[in-house]
Formats: structure tokens, sequence, C-alpha cells
């Protein structure tokens, strides 16, 4: 009864701040203090500048804002543009055709780019008034990109998987590669819905470019080159050992920066705004995070986390009941919350209760990762949606029918993970692993 009773007060508080416009992190800061204020007789103060310091100097967390560097350094460029040029050749040959270069092209991207809104930007700028003007299904070109973007929180490196690893103290190189193989089966499912869908739709009439012969279609990968150099070098200093999640961070910035620089994009303008965007989107991780910390720590004192772990634990649920709580548990947060700010607040109450069920917590972070991708695209609060409208001009209502079968998709991938873990394991496990973060 007194765990109930601190829930609500967490919650109700949490919601009056939320609801009146505070920043996240702030308002995990003053559900904290209140916590801490009501029952415990430490000096709130002293712990909370302890605490945040604590969760602000982890060098870990060094990997977050230079892998946000580097995506908006991307994004001032000509890569979606060259990404484009290069993938249609090949996508168009395909059932579904070029709808498949927002799914192909998302894929690519997340794979220089840890955050979602950052490929879903990138990638639409250039798709939409291509796939426009060929007249395919303005829900297919909408909904598939809602849907692939958010390979963007899956595909090393992930802004979510950052922030998860150092929440739980768990290696930041093995979460990656543990999101390697289900970012990619997550984009064969969205891949095999076009194709499905160009098949037995009605309205499926576009009109098609001259098929180009296989030595064009050579000639015009090169404009891929860059973005595969760039992935090779970021991913595949991980792979080798040489590096760890953040020094890979740093040779993406500098690959970045070549990259601008090679395409005549780097100047002065684009430098200042790309280092001030990253700024900005790291101050507000950061915030989260710091809030998140001291919020856990209050939780701590109250002993909520292991309470309502052992409340669970005595409602004896295997593991694919748990599981099953947690999904539908974090689908109805991520409608109010964002993926990060979802993983943060939540993670001192589930740790235990995961470890306890015997759950590995790679494959777990997988898991978090493919739920909270659905917040990005799940109404009122999907953040994708929100781009995407900003982007075509059409109604909320719209944007959320077009990407409610890649909610879908997601859902089924779930179980895919649930009933192949080796998905998200064998890559951690077979791995030469850099060194810790």
């Amino acid at each position: 009864m007194e765990n109930l009773y601190i829930i609500i007060l967490f919650l109700f508080v949490l919601f009056t701040l939320l609801g009146s416009g505070v920043w996240v992190g702030l308002a995990l800061m003053g559900v904290a203090w209140v916590g801490m204020e009501l029952f415990t007789s430490r000096p709130v103060g002293d712990v909370m500048l302890t605490t945040i310091w604590t969760a602000s100097s982890s060098w870990t967390l060094t990997a977050l804002p230079l892998f946000i560097w580097m995506g908006e350094i991307l994004y001032r460029t000509r890569l979606s543009e060259d990404m484009f040029r290069g993938l249609s050749p090949w996508m168009a040959g395909l059932p579904g055709g070029l709808v498949h270069t927002n799914i192909v092209g998302c894929a690519v991207f997340a794979a220089v780019s840890g955050s979602s809104a950052a490929t879903l930007t990138t990638v639409g700028k250039m798709s939409i008034p291509e796939l426009r003007s060929r007249n395919y299904p303005e829900s297919m070109v909408i909904g598939t990109l809602a849907g692939a973007a958010t390979l963007g929180l899956m595909i090393p490196p992930s802004l979510t998987l950052i922030v998860y690893g150092v929440t739980i103290n768990e290696s930041i190189s093995k979460l990656f590669f543990a999101g390697v193989l289900p970012g990619l089966v997550l984009a064969l499912l969205f891949m095999a819905y076009v194709a499905i869908r160009s098949q037995t739709s009605r309205h499926w009439t576009p009109r098609e470019d001259a098929p180009m012969s296989f030595r064009d279609r050579v000639v015009n990968s090169r404009f891929l080159l860059p973005v595969i150099c760039l992935i090779l070098v970021v991913i595949g200093s991980m792979y080798l050992g040489f590096a760890t999640a953040t020094e890979a961070a740093a040779f993406g910035v500098l690959g970045g920066l070549t990259l601008a620089a090679l395409q005549r994009s780097l100047t002065w303008k684009s430098f200042t705004e790309s280092l001030l965007g990253a700024t900005r989107t790291s101050a507000m991780i950061a915030l989260i995070l710091a809030g998140a910390a001291f919020l856990s720590l209050a939780m701590g004192f109250t002993g909520l986390p292991r309470g309502l772990a052992n409340l669970i634990a005595g409602w004896n649920l295997s593991r694919f009941e748990l599981l099953m709580v947690l999904l539908v548990f974090y689908i109805i947060l991520g409608m109010f919350l964002d993926g990060i700010s979802s993983v943060v607040l939540t993670m001192a109450v589930v740790e235990p209760m995961v470890r306890d069920a015997g759950i590995d917590m790679i494959w777990f972070g997988i898991f978090i990762v493919v739920v909270v991708e659905m917040a990005q695209i799940t109404p009122p609060i999907g953040f994708n949606l929100f781009v995407l409208q900003g982007m075509t001009g059409h109604e909320m209502s719209f944007i959320s029918k077009a990407a409610f079968p890649m909610f879908l998709l997601m859902v089924l991938m779930v179980f895919v993970l649930i009933l192949f873990p080796d998905l998200a394991t064998w890559l951690p496990d077979n791995i030469r692993s850099a060194p810790r973060g």
C-alpha cells in the first residue's frame, strides 16, 4: 500500500510538471526533490549536486555529443542526394520500386547518425519530392519514411543505446553490435511489407524511370562510397577492437568534417550551425539524464524499485508474460514521452525485475529500443510524426494512419526477438570486443 501511495504521488507530481510545460529533465528533478523531502532526512541540495555531477561526468557519455555532432555535420552535406542517386538504380527493379529507397536510405544513414529525427529529415528532404514526382502512393511514402527513420535508434551508433548503456553500466560497444542484426531484420520486414503492398494495392501506379544497365548502376554506386567509407571507419574500428564507442565517435566527427570539406559544403556557417545544433541536443539529453539519475537515487531511498520488483515477482510471471507486461507499459508510456526519457525514467524500477528474471541485459537493451522506437510514431507525442507534418503539411491523422502498419511491424519484431534471441546476442558474444565504453 505504501508503494502504491509513493507511485501515485510521483506520477501526480511528474505529470503536473510536464503538463505545465516544464522541461522533462527539470520535471524529473522536481519529482526527485519532492520524494527526497518527504521520505528522507538527508540534505537534498548536496545529494542533488553530487548526483548530477556524477551522472554528467561519465567518460562513456562523451560519445553522445560526438555522434550527435557527426549527424549534424552530415545533415548539412549532399549526402541525401548522393544516397538517392546511388540507391535508386538498384531499388527500381524490386517489387515496390523506389519506395525501398526510403527504407534502405534510412538504414544506411542510421549507421552514421544515432538520431531518428536526423535520419528522417536527411532522407526525407530528398526522397519525398522524388517519390511524389513519380506518383507513388502518398501514404506509403510517408508511412515507410516514418517507420524506417526509427532505425536510427537501433542501428549503431544509437543515442538510445548509449543512454541505456550508461544507465545500467553496460558496454556501449556490445550494445552497438547487438543492434546490427535486429536493425537489418526490421528493415527487411519493412521492405517485405512494401513489396506485398505493391502487388496487392489498386492504387499502386507509379511512373517508372527507364531501366538502367548493370554497368550504369555500378557507376552510379560511386555516390555511396563516402557514406560506406564513413560506416567502415566508425563501425569497423569498434568491430576490430581498435576503438571504444567514444573514440569511434571522434573518428566519425573527423570523417564527417572531411566528407563535408570534399563536397565543398563545409563553410564557417555550416560548421557553427552543426556545432550549435549538437550542443542544444546534447544539453537536452544531458539534462534528462541528470534528472533521471537524481530521480533514481530518490526512488532508491524510498525502496520503490525493489518493492515493485518483489510485487511483480509475487505474481509469478514467466519471462514471456513479464516481457508482454513491459511491452504494453512502454507502448502506453511512449504515447506521452520520447524514447530516451522513457528509458531513463523507468530503468531504476525495471532493471532489478529484469535481472531477477534472468533476462540478458544486452538482449533487453534491444527489446527496449524496438519498443521505444514505437514511441516515435505513436500519437499524440510521436516526434517523427511532427517532423513529417512539418515536411509534408499533412494532417496528423493522415500521417498516423500511414505509419500504423510500421507500428504493427515493430510489434512483430518484438516477437521475432523473443523467438530468436540470438539475433541480438550472437554478434556481441562473438566479436573481438573493444574496451568498455
